[in-house]
C-alpha cells in the first residue's frame, strides 16, 4: 500500500508528507515540479528513508503521472499542486492557468484511467483528495457569516479563479465518470518551511534583517489562520472518513486583521530576539498601496468537518504563531539558503525598495 503526493515539496505539501511518515510506515510518492516554491531542504530528513519516493515531474504531464500511478498502484492520491501567491496571479496569471487548470486536468484524466482500469475491491477502496482554497468563495463583508461548503463560487484573483476551476473539474469528474473525489477547502495556512513571500515569514524574515514590514492598505484585511499542521490531520482525517464526492471545510477559527498579525510578530520577535538598538520591530511597519482587488475578509465555517469527522485544530493562534516564530529563528541556514537573488528580485518589484 502507499499514497501518490502531489506538490509534496511545497509548503503544506512538504508538512504533510514529514507528519504522515511521523506516524505511518505506508510508503509516499512524492511528485512535485520544483518550481520556485518546492524545496527538496524541506524533506531533508528524509534522506535515507525508503519509505519516501522523490520524483521530479509535473501534474500537466499526462504519461509521467500515468507511469507512476501504473508502477506504484497507491491506493490514494493527495493533491497539493498548485500555484498558489495571489500577487504572483496578478502579475503572471499563465502559470497559474496551466497549472491549476491544465494540470489538473491532465491529472484527473490519467487517475480516472488508472482508477477505471483497477480490480473491484481496489476500485472501491481509491480516494483522490484535492487540496483547494477558500479564496474560492470571494469576499465576506464584516457581519457576513463564515464561509460553508455551500457558498457560492465569487472568485476576485486569477489565483481564486483557477483554484475554482480546478474544484469544478474535480466535481465533474465525480459526477460524470463516479470517480471517488474529496475536496478540501482550507483558510490562510502558516508554519514552518513556508515561503517567504507570504505575510507572517516575509515578516519575521524583515524584521531580522532590519527591512520595512510592508502592510497592504490599511491593514484591516481579515483571514482565518490555520496552523499547517492543523491542516495536515484534518486531511488525514478527511481522506480516512470522509465522504467520497463531498467538500469539507477546513479553517482555524482565527478570524484576525492582517496588522494585528503584523504587531503579534512583532511583539513576540522583541521578547525572543530583541534589536540590537533596543527599538520595538513594529518601528519597522510601512504602510503600501493595497494590491488589485484585495478581498477583504475571509472566514471558514468548519463545523461540517467537527459533527461529521470530529475534527478541530489543535493549536490556538497565540500557540501556532509562537512555534512558527521560534521555527524561523532556529532554522536560519533554511531561510538564508531560500533567500535566493531571485526571491529578492520578485519583492523588490513588488513591494518595491
Amino acid at each position: 500500500m502507499s499514497i501518490l503526493v502531489t506538490g509534496g515539496a511545497g509548503f503544506i505539501g512538504s508538512n504533510f508528507v514529514l507528519d504522515w511518515l511521523a506516524q505511518s510506515d505506508e510508503p509516499v510518492i512524492n511528485l512535485d515540479k520544483l518550481t520556485y516554491a518546492g524545496n527538496l531542504e524541506n524533506l531533508v530528513s528524509l534522506r535515507g528513508d525508503t519509505r519516501h519516493v522523490f520524483v521530479h515531474g509535473d501534474i500537466g504531464d499526462f504519461d509521467r503521472v500515468s507511469q507512476l500511478l501504473a508502477e506504484h498502484q497507491p491506493r490514494a492520491l493527495i493533491n497539493f499542486a498548485a500555484e498558489s501567491h495571489v500577487d504572483r496571479s496578478i502579475h503572471g496569471p499563465g502559470d497559474f492557468i496551466a497549472t491549476n487548470i491544465v494540470g489538473t486536468f491532465q491529472l484527473l484524466e490519467a487517475v480516472r484511467a488508472y482508477w477505471g482500469g483497477l480490480a473491484d475491491e481496489a476500485r472501491a477502496d481509491f480516494r483522490l483528495l484535492h487540496v483547494s482554497t477558500d479564496e474560492v468563495y470571494g469576499s465576506l463583508g464584516k457581519d457576513d457569516p463564515a464561509f460553508t461548503e455551500t457558498n457560492r463560487y465569487e472568485p476576485n484573483s486569477p489565483y481564486s479563479a483557477s483554484k475554482a476551476a480546478s474544484d469544478h473539474l474535480v466535481r465533474a469528474y465525480h459526477h460524470t465518470y463516479g470517480l471517488p473525489v474529496l475536496t478540501t477547502n482550507c483558510s490562510n495556512n502558516y508554519g514552518p518551511y513556508h515561503f517567504p513571500e507570504k505575510l507572517i515569514p516575509l515578516l519575521i524574515v524583515n524584521s531580522l534583517a532590519g527591512k520595512p514590514l510592508p502592510v497592504y492598505g490599511d491593514g484591516q484585511q481579515v483571514r482565518d489562520w490555520l496552523y499547517v499542521k492543523d491542516h495536515c490531520s484534518a486531511i488525514r482525517r478527511v481522506l480516512a472518513d470522509g465522504r467520497v464526492g463531498e467538500t469539507y471545510n477546513v479553517g482555524g477559527w482565527n478570524e484576525k486583521p492582517n496588522l494585528e498579525i503584523v504587531h503579534t510578530v512583532c511583539a513576540l520577535l522583541d521578547e525572543l530576539r530583541p534589536r540590537a538598538d533596543g527599538q520595538p520591530y513594529s518601528t519597522q511597519i510601512t504602510y503600501v498601496t493595497d494590491r488589485p482587488g484585495h478581498d477583504r475578509r475571509y472566514a471558514i465555517d468548519a463545523r461540517k468537518l467537527e459533527q461529521e469527522l470530529g475534527w478541530r485544530p489543535a493549536e490556538t493562534f497565540a500557540s501556532g504563531i509562537r512555534k512558527t516564530v521560534v521555527w524561523y529563528l532556529e532554522n536560519q541556514p533554511w531561510v538564508n539558503n531560500v533567500l535566493s537573488g531571485g526571491y529578492r528580485d520578485w519583492v523588490a518589484k513588488h513591494y518595491g525598495n
